[in-house]
């Protein structure tokens, strides 16, 4: 089950894309709160849509003082590339690793025959690093209800 409401988030560290940038959690700590999504794989039709609809609005959440990041487990390669073709103007992290899906208790244990797969899941993480909304399907055709999403994010001023 994913992490509750009120629980501390997990810090991490993440690749955008291969090289050494690196985006963590802590960097919008005191300064953004942060819609942060989880999502099975790139490229796959359901990811595909959900990143062009977070793209195609983007200045909507940025304009409630949101961040969103994006994490799936595919390589730096894939989600530098994911990012470009559906035009997202925010980080589409690569968790290779599984740790930060691990730490969030967001991971299929079986998914198609892979291990490790992200469920699609959606948080908000206030600016002190507290998660303030949950919500995590296992369903992986089901997008994260955005309305609720960003009346969460609104809550927070």
């Amino acid at each position: 089950m994913a992490l509750a409401t009120g629980t501390p988030a997990p810090d991490f560290t993440l690749a955008p894309a291969p090289g050494p940038d690196t985006v963590s959690l802590s960097d919008f700590r005191g300064e953004k709160n942060v819609v942060l999504l989880f999502m099975p794989l790139a490229f796959s039709s359901v990811c595909t849509d959900e990143m062009c609809q977070m793209a195609e609005s983007y200045g909507e959440w940025t304009a409630i003082d949101a961040q969103v990041l994006g994490v799936t487990i595919d390589s730096p390669f894939v989600t530098a590339k994911f990012a470009t073709e559906t035009g997202a103007q925010f980080p589409i992290l690569s968790d290779f690793n599984k740790t930060t899906i691990n730490a969030y208790d967001v991971a299929y244990e079986e998914f198609f025959g892979m291990h490790g797969v992200a469920k699609r899941s959606a948080f908000v993480i206030d600016k002190q690093g507290v998660i303030q909304y949950a919500w995590s399907s296992d369903d992986a055709g089901q997008m994260p209800p955005f309305g609720e999403v960003k009346a969460a994010v609104e809550a927070l001023g």
